[in-house]
C-alpha cells in the first residue's frame, strides 16, 4: 500500500514524517499512472504528477549524493516550484507554491534554491515553448468599483463550491479506502464515462474548456452544465486513488462557475461592463485559492493580467474565508491528510527543528579514554574539552562532561595514592545510556530519538554503531533548545 501513495499529499507526508526522503518506486507509480490516468480521459490534472515526480527527483539526487536531511527538504522545495514554473510558465507561483503549500515556511535560506530552481525551470520551458502565458486571452479588467459586491457574492459562492469539493474528496475517499485498487479504479472510471456523456468537456485535463470561458464563447447553460458534472467527475478520481493531479480541474471548475456568475450578472445588470470572460478568470482564481488556500499570483502569471490583482484579491480572500471560517475546511491536501490519520500541521518550532541538521549543533570538542584506566594512565585535561567518550576497545560505552571528568581527575590525583584502576563510568555524570544518530539527521529527528529511547544524550556518527572512529559529535537536548531560541 506505501508504494501506492502518490501525489501532492505525499510529497507532505514524506516532508512531514520522512525528511523529504522519497521513494523511487512511488515516483515510477505516479509517473507512469499519471499519464495514464489524463490520457485515458479521466477529470484529473497533470500538476499532482508533475509535482510528485519534481520533487522525487530532487529528492533522490540529494538522497544520492549523501546530502544532509534539512539540505533534502530544501531539494524537495526546489523540485515543487520548478515543476510548477516549467508546467505552466509560472515562477513566481512556483515559488509560492512551494514554500506555502508545500513546505509551509518563508525564510531566507530556503527562499533563494527555491527561486533558482523556479527560474531554471523557466527558461528551459521558454527556450523550449517560448513565453507565452498558459492561457493566450485578450486584456480584460473591472471597469466600475461598483462590481465589487457582485465580486464578493462570486467570492461568496465559489467559497462554498470549494468546500463542497474537499468534503467530497474527503467523504468519499473515508468510506471507499478498504476497497481494492482494481475496484476503486473502475469505479472512477464508470463515474467519469457516465459523467462524460452528460458533458463530454469534463474529460481529461480542460484546458481548452477554461480558454472559451474565459473568451466568453460558452452559454450559460453549458458554464453551469461544466462546473457540476466536473466537480463530481474529479471527487470521484481523486478520492478514488487515480494518480493524477487536482488542481487543473480545480481551475475548470472555478473557470465555468465564474463565468456562469459573469452571465447571470449581466443579465440582472446589463450595465455591468466587465465581460463573462473577467468573470471566469475570477472564478478560477477564487476557486483555486480557496482549495489550495494560494493562488493569487497564478492566476496573475497563467493570464498575463495585472488587472486581475485588484479584484482577485478581493475574490480570493472572500472565498477563502468562506471556506475556511463558515465551512471549517482547510486546503483539500491537509485535509486529505487529516483524513488518512496524519496530522500535518505549521508548528514553528517544529520547523525549525526540521530544517537545522545535528551537524549545526553537535559539540565536536571530545577526548576518547578507555573506560578502565589506572590513576597514572589519567591525562591532563584541556580547557576546550567538552565531551569524553569512554571506551571498551573501538566502541563507546558511556559519556561524561569534560568538567565532570576534569574534577574527577583532580580529585584522583589529591586522594588516590596508590595507580589503582579506575572505572570512569562510575564518575557523577557519566552517561552510560545514549542514543546514535545518523550525521544527516535533522534536530527534529535527534529530538525524536531521544524521546524514544529515553537518553539525554545522542551521539552523532557516520554509521548505526558506536564506534569511536564513526562519532562527529555529542548533542544534548538542552543544547538543542538553546540553540532554538538563539534562532528563533
Amino acid at each position: 500500500m506505501g508504494a501506492r501513495q502518490v501525489g501532492v499529499v505525499h510529497v507532505m507526508e514524506r516532508l512531514a514524517y520522512h525528511s523529504g526522503r522519497m521513494p523511487w518506486k512511488n515516483a515510477a507509480l505516479q509517473f507512469f499512472g499519471g499519464a495514464l490516468s489524463i490520457v485515458s480521459g479521466h477529470s484529473v490534472g497533470r500538476e499532482g504528477p508533475v509535482i510528485h515526480v519534481g520533487a522525487a527527483s530532487s529528492s533522490l539526487l540529494g538522497q544520492w549524493l549523501g546530502f544532509p536531511n534539512n539540505s533534502i527538504r530544501v531539494l524537495v522545495a526546489c523540485g515543487v516550484a520548478a515543476s510548477i514554473a516549467a508546467s505552466f510558465n509560472t515562477p513566481i507561483a512556483g515559488v509560492i507554491f512551494a514554500m506555502e503549500v508545500v513546505l509551509m515556511e518563508y525564510t531566507m535560506v530556503g527562499f533563494t534554491p527555491v527561486i533558482l530552481a523556479a527560474v531554471a525551470a523557466t527558461s528551459m520551458t521558454r527556450v523550449a515553448y517560448g513565453s507565452a502565458p498558459a492561457f493566450d486571452i485578450p486584456i480584460m479588467w473591472m471597469t466600475s468599483l461598483w462590481e465589487l459586491p457582485y465580486i464578493l457574492l462570486l467570492g461568496a459562492v465559489l467559497g462554498a463550491t470549494a468546500a463542497l469539493f474537499i468534503h467530497g474528496i474527503r467523504f468519499v475517499e473515508e468510506r471507499c479506502r478498504e476497497w481494492p485498487l482494481w475496484t476503486r479504479t473502475t469505479a472512477a472510471g464508470v463515474v467519469t464515462g457516465f459523467c462524460a456523456l452528460i458533458a463530454p468537456q469534463i474529460m481529461g485535463i480542460g484546458y481548452d474548456t477554461v480558454e472559451l470561458a474565459l473568451l466568453g464563447e460558452m452559454a450559460l447553460s453549458a458554464l453551469v452544465l461544466v462546473a457540476a458534472v466536473k466537480l463530481v467527475a474529479t471527487v470521484a478520481c481523486i478520492s478514488l486513488g487515480l494518480p493524477g493531479g487536482l488542481i487543473g480541474p480545480t481551475t475548470v471548475i472555478g473557470a465555468a462557475a465564474g463565468g456562469a456568475l459573469g452571465v447571470v450578472g449581466h443579465a440582472l445588470v446589463p450595465e455591468m461592463s466587465s465581460s463573462e470572460g473577467f468573470y471566469a478568470m475570477l472564478g478560477m482564481g477564487a476557486m483555486m485559492g480557496a482549495v489550495l488556500q494560494a493562488a493569487l499570483m497564478a492566476v496573475l502569471e497563467l493570464t498575463a493580467n495585472s488587472n486581475s490583482i485588484l479584484p482577485g484579491m478581493f475574490a480570493i480572500v472572500t472565498a477563502t474565508l468562506i471556506t475556511r471560517v463558515v465551512f471549517k475546511k482547510q486546503s483539500v491536501f491537509i485535509n486529505t491528510l487529516r483524513a488518512r490519520g496524519i496530522d500535518y500541521r505549521h508548528d514553528p518550532v517544529a520547523t525549525s527543528l526540521s530544517r537545522t541538521g545535528v551537524g549545526a549543533m553537535m559539540d565536536r570538542r571530545l577526548l576518547a579514554l578507555p573506560r578502565h584506566v589506572e590513576a597514572s594512565a589519567l591525562p591532563v585535561m584541556e580547557k576546550h574539552v567538552q565531551w569524553a567518550l569512554l571506551t571498551e576497545g573501538d566502541r563507546v560505552c558511556g559519556v561524561v562532561r569534560g568538567h565532570a571528568l576534569e574534577s574527577f581527575i583532580a580529585d584522583v590525583k589529591t586522594n588516590v595514592v596508590n595507580n589503582e584502576p579506575l572505572d570512569l563510568s562510575q564518575i557523577h555524570g557519566a552517561h552510560q545510556s545514549f542514543d546514535l544518530v545518523r550525521v544527516h539527521a535533522t534536530l527534529a529527528e535527534a529530538i525524536e530519538s531521544m524521546e524514544r529511547s529515553g537518553a539525554r544524550v545522542v551521539l552523532v556518527t557516520a554509521s548505526d554503531h558506536a564506534v569511536t572512529a564513526n562519532v562527529f559529535g555529542v548533542l544534548t537536548r538542552d543544547r538543542i533548545e538553546a540553540g532554538v531560541r538563539v534562532r528563533a
